[in-house]
């Protein structure tokens, strides 16, 4: 009751603010905006921590509520002067998930890993694409465009929604305490699946530049300029990885200031140099943890604590982006995609098990743990709508649609997958002890 009154007296005094400033324009108030976001969005996330779902979902809903489309606290000029927020939180994204992925671990897993990742990825891959194009002409941003234009579209939609969900899975696996089998493969799947998903992304997006030019977005892209935004940007993000893992090993002070200077200065080089943020600061992010011993972990934690506000409303722009009318017509085909999506990474799954000769408790259980869909899913679909302007907004809103049902869905099936195992701490020593009772009364 505490939270929801915090929310109405939170409207109430926005209500009241607003009309005072009858003598500047939108951006008079952005920084007001700001700050009630944080608020009223972390407010409505630990709303939903009470009916167990997860706290982005209270995020977005936070948004959705408070923007253009419901209440209008916070206006479509409001958002677009909070791009640079977006922004920066995708380049936090992509930092903490290359420096998730440690070397050392990778190749002790890397033909389990490898097998799973590579069979799922292109059943999810194909089959998500395949049933845009059958059902094309009820897809928005399918509209106008040619039939090999179509194809290139559904290929670059495909490659955002093959992502999974590292935060989701970590955050799960810290509740639980699990582990075992199934929890080391799936969190090494989805954090391996980040790294496979940037590149596939990177290159299907200037691929689609390239096929179909976004309005007032100039020429097509030549073959040297795509081949310079993907190696370039491993080149980019290496270098600054480099500089940070120096700055880690010889310095390391102000973390939590120099974390966030990291990811912006991170996200202004690769847009100067023309290369994919994303990608850029993923590299950035896994030289800096695996060039150094503990600085790495060290950053990635203050990383964590000082991006918490950059986050909140991040996920509530992406909330407040969404559009009730096209919400409402494209719940059906986000359904299609949940399902299709759901029976590839099952499929897949079973098939790569079946590759490596992987335990029966592996190949019946990993693939619930690769439902979820958080963060960098949101980050690609903001990158889209910037991208393109019409069609990016009409894939956004199909992706958070998507969205919505995989990460509730998703951390439900994780849950059950980890106690189904047995690898859930307190009820695998309850398990374990009620096997040795019932073994010592037989006896």
């Amino acid at each position: 009751m505490r939270r929801v009154l915090t929310l109405v007296l939170l409207y109430a005094g926005m209500q009241l603010v607003i009309p005072l400033d009858t003598t500047h324009g939108p951006g008079s108030i952005t920084l007001l905006i700001f700050g009630f976001l944080v608020l009223a969005a972390y407010t409505s996330g630990e709303l939903a921590t009470l009916v167990k779902l997860p706290k982005i979902t209270g995020y977005l809903v936070a948004g959705l509520l408070f923007g253009p489309a419901v209440m209008g606290i916070v206006s479509s000029a409001s958002v677009t002067e909070l791009e640079p927020v977006s922004r920066l939180a995708v380049a936090i994204i992509a930092f903490m998930a290359g420096a998730e992925l440690r070397w050392g671990e990778l190749k002790d897993r890397a033909r389990t890993i490898l097998t799973l990742l590579t069979s799922e990825m292109i059943f999810s891959f194909l089959g998500i694409m395949l049933v845009l194009w059958f059902l094309r002409d009820h897809v928005p941003f399918l509209g106008y465009v040619t039939s090999a234009q179509a194809l290139v579209l559904c290929a670059l939609f495909a490659s955002v929604m093959i992502v999974h969900s590292p935060a989701v899975t970590m955050a799960l696996l810290t509740e639980t305490r699990a582990h075992g089998p199934v929890a080391r493969t799936t969190l090494g799947v989805v954090l391996v699946a980040d790294v496979v998903v940037v590149l596939v992304f990177s290159g299907m997006l200037t691929l689609a530049r390239s096929v179909v030019p976004a309005p007032g977005g100039g020429e097509s892209l030549s073959a040297g300029l795509i081949a310079w935004e993907i190696l370039g940007s491993l080149l980019v993000g290496a270098l600054l990885g480099g500089g940070v893992a120096l700055y880690m090993r010889f310095v390391q002070r102000e973390l939590m200031l120099f974390a966030i200077v990291v990811a912006f200065l991170g996200a202004e080089i690769a847009r100067m140099a023309h290369v994919e943020t994303l990608l850029t600061l993923l590299t950035a992010g896994f030289i800096t943890e695996n060039a150094t011993r503990t600085g790495g972990r060290e950053l990635l934690h203050a990383m964590e604590r000082s991006s918490v506000p950059i986050f909140v409303v991040f996920f509530a722009l992406a909330g407040a982006s969404i559009h009730i009318g096209e919400l409402v017509m494209l719940w059906p085909l986000a359904l299609a995609v949940v399902g299709v999506r759901a029976a590839a990474i099952f499929g897949g799954t079973r098939i790569g098990s079946r590759l490596i000769n992987a335990a029966p408790v592996v190949k019946q259980n990993v693939w619930l743990g690769l439902i979820s869909q958080a963060g960098v899913a949101i980050g690609l679909a903001s990158i889209l709508a910037n991208a393109y302007p019409s069609r990016g907004g009409e894939m956004q809103t199909l992706v958070l649609s998507v969205i919505a049902i995989n990460e509730i869905a998703g951390q439900i099936l994780f849950s059950i997958a980890l106690r189904r195992s047995g690898e859930v701490e307190g009820e695998a020593e309850l398990q374990g002890s009620g096997g040795r009772v019932q073994g010592s009364g037989t006896a």
